[in-house]
């Protein structure tokens, strides 16, 4: 036994040295991580320092956990895709008691042979600082009785926490970290500091008048919103595949799709398409509605068993190295739109024309969705569905527009619109049953939804390989689709 767990520490201490074979090598590089804490680190006022923790580790049931999923603004500044890890990145130069200086640190959790075997390679400190490029990195351990003394920065920025994160067994985990971060910024008045080590260090920092940190869980918010919202060449490269990814799903269940398909069907053949071009996940739960389903704006159920003739909107997004799409199209499950499925459809379609022609240098982020808005608020007054245009929101109950990126709501600052922004254009019209309209319109819901490149020289549609069109839809219909092939055994 003792040899064996001798030749599993070897190996997994050797693993450092060398890249896993056969990965993509169109990640992110280190370089890119860098230059974006250094550019927070220029936007940043003087005299102070910015916490970021990783994301928890979420349960799904007893001891079976969601696939892991890095927090965004973790990821954009370090790159690291492991859980239970601190950054801190101080707006100027530090010095250690032996003179050395730094401007950041990186706390990853410690490599473990026995853990690693069950769930994965971790880089450790070492790794960090070859593969991630960060010449301060520690143990995760160490920051638990961190020599930083918070109290001499002006402001201590961070988000605030959520507390939804589980207390494991390992000693320095997400909750251990901010729980010795909370002790450390004398949150007092918050968290119950407990002392279970009886070290007198602790004890010492304990006493520390709360008042001495000044800490802002608001200002981090809107710097990472102002970095974020304009994409770097390097960004635009991996949000472009994922965009394109989810346009050839959409294309190809265009070609698939007969009315005797299951909603949940549609999803996998969508999510079968982004594995079959290497997306890792899907950057949100896919909505896959038929007919009333699809006036569910986040209808994720996808459990209806025959989409019959209804139109079946399908807002689904590939993700590509932590890069979300955001797609959604809207078609009729036996190829051909009725009249009142068509005339709904091409009014949504005329209001995109006008929200994507509006996505100019220069414009307010409000542009595309009031553009968008006025045309179907007219349409549907002069199709007698709404009385008034007042009336007609109801039908339209959402905005045309967000940014996307390492979120599918990506942060940002809504203002106006600059080049290297990429947000949608996604109006919609929706008439459950019900509705204070003729019953023939009941059960109708379109969405159009597009991934805009904002550049000086007008918009770029960068999810145009999927028809919009319901012209151009329907001729697609019409092709033969390779899965139509797949014949499966009957289990019934």
């Amino acid at each position: 036994m003792k040899l064996f767990q001798t030749l599993i520490l070897l190996i997994s201490s050797c693993s450092i040295g060398f890249s896993q074979r056969g990965l993509p090598e169109d990640y992110l590089s280190a370089q890119f991580h860098k230059e974006r804490r250094t550019e927070l680190r220029n936007r940043m006022p003087a005299n102070t320092v910015a916490v970021f923790f990783a994301n928890a580790v979420r349960n799904r049931a007893n001891d079976v956990d969601y696939v892991y999923h890095q927090d965004p603004n973790f990821y954009y500044l370090t790159g690291y895709k492991e859980p239970h890890a601190v950054l801190i990145v101080f707006s100027e130069n530090q010095q250690d008691p032996d003179g050395t200086k730094y401007n950041e640190q990186l706390y990853v959790q410690e490599r473990n042979a026995r853990a690693e075997q069950w769930t994965g390679r971790r880089l450790g400190v070492e790794g960090a600082k070859a593969q991630l490029g960060f010449e301060s990195a520690f143990n995760g351990s160490e920051f638990l009785n961190s020599k930083i003394d918070f109290s001499k920065y002006d402001k201590v920025m961070f988000t605030d926490f959520r507390d939804d994160y589980r207390d494991t067994r390992d000693k320095a985990d997400l909750f251990d970290l901010v729980h010795s971060f909370k002790r450390q910024i004398q949150l007092i008045d918050d968290y119950k500091i407990e002392n279970t080590t009886n070290d007198p260090e602790i004890n010492d920092n304990a006493n520390i008048k709360a008042e001495a940190v000044k800490t802002d869980t608001k200002s981090l918010s809107t710097l990472m919103a102002g970095l974020r919202e304009i994409k770097t060449k390097a960004e635009l490269v991996l949000l472009k595949k994922a965009v394109r990814i989810s346009a050839m799903g959409q294309r190809e269940i265009m070609k698939a799709m007969h009315p005797g398909m299951s909603e949940t069907e549609i999803q996998g053949v969508h999510e079968y398409i982004y594995k079959k071009y290497g997306s890792e996940y899907e950057g949100y739960p896919s909505i896959v509605g038929a007919g009333n389903n699809g006036c569910v704006l986040h209808y994720i159920e996808n459990s209806k068993t025959k989409v019959e003739n209804d139109l079946v909107l399908m807002d689904l997004g590939a993700e590509y190295h932590g890069y979300t799409a955001d797609v959604t199209r809207t078609i009729p499950a036996n190829g051909t739109f009725n009249k009142e499925q068509k005339l709904i459809y091409d009014l949504v379609y005329e209001a995109q024309e006008a929200g994507i022609e509006a996505c100019v240098v220069g414009a307010s982020f409000q542009m595309p969705d009031a553009a968008a808005r006025a045309i179907i608020y007219k349409g549907l007054v002069d199709l007698g569905i709404a009385k008034h245009e007042s009336d007609a929101r109801q039908y339209f109950p959402h905005g045309s527009s967000h940014h996307i990126g390492l979120d599918v709501h990506d942060p940002g600052l809504y203002r106006a619109l600059e080049a290297n922004m990429v947000i949608t254009v996604e109006p919609g019209i929706y008439i459950p049953e019900g509705s204070d309209c003729d019953p023939k319109w009941y059960g109708i819901a379109v969405r159009i939804e597009d991934d805009i490149l904002i550049t000086a020289v007008g918009p770029e549609n960068l999810s145009a390989e999927a028809p919009r069109s319901s012209s151009a839809i329907e001729k697609l219909m019409k092709e033969k689709s390779v899965l139509n092939a797949l014949d499966l055994p009957n289990l019934d």
